[in-house]
């Protein structure tokens, strides 16, 4: 479904990705770990259309996306969660969601994905005229998946989830990512949460200082002594 062929991509004169490339097939939920700094907000940002690769190329479904408005390629089917969630925070939560649809004409689609996101998160069923400015950390994250799931995507593009919250809180938002990839969401995750990242993923790839270091299956690289080491402390 994506393809990142040998991008390198930064902010003006300051390159932060060489030469990277990874793919995601269709119902696969992939991971992006490494520590942070080491690029890969920038490698979601640039598959977004939020920034343009100087080399290299991105194909989504076939077609390159590389040089594509973050607009069109959201409209292709390709949704971003930021870390920065860009919550409306005047708006109910309600119409957060409502806003996440706003390239969908089809009302009933709507209606459905608004029904799939309260199943997947009741807190925001409970709380769906409440303005989104006065939810707690957790329940932030959790509207900010639901209004990118409200565009319909066919792959989700999901960047620090577990940032700020309590353990338990993390679980539940990653419990709702299991869901989301047994429901036939495809989805690329980048985390600094490492272990728990590789006990839910299917693959990983590591970044680190902006290059692709290691890759395989998540269970074989949690195992990876260069893993334990540097990241799990063992």
């Amino acid at each position: 479904m994506l393809e990142v062929n040998a991008i390198d991509a930064g902010y003006g004169f300051l390159q932060v990705l060489w030469d990277v490339s990874l793919q995601v097939e269709k119902g696969e939920f992939v991971a992006l770990v490494g520590p942070n700094g080491a690029g890969k907000t920038t490698a979601l940002r640039a598959i977004s259309g939020l920034v343009s690769p100087a080399a290299g190329d991105i194909l989504f479904e076939g077609a390159s996306i590389a040089h594509t408005p973050a607009h069109m390629i959201c409209q292709e089917g390709i949704s971003y969660i930021s870390e920065t969630l860009n919550l409306f925070t005047g708006m109910s939560i309600r119409d957060n969601l409502l806003l996440g649809a706003y390239t969908v004409r089809d009302k009933a689609q709507i209606e459905e994905s608004l029904r799939f996101v309260f199943e997947l998160f009741p807190r925001l069923e409970e709380r769906q005229n409440q303005l989104a400015g006065t939810l707690s950390g957790g329940e932030r994250k959790m509207l900010a998946i639901g209004r990118g799931i409200m565009s319909g995507p066919r792959l989700l593009l999901v960047d620090e989830p577990s940032l700020g919250l309590a353990p338990n809180l993390t679980l539940s938002v990653f419990g709702a990512l299991e869901t989301l990839r047994q429901s036939g969401m495809t989805i690329l995750l980048v985390e600094q949460n490492v272990n728990t990242t590789l006990k839910i993923t299917d693959r990983a790839y590591v970044l680190e200082q902006g290059r692709i270091v290691m890759e395989g299956d998540s269970a074989t690289l949690l195992r990876h002594e260069h893993i334990k080491s540097a990241y799990l402390g063992v």
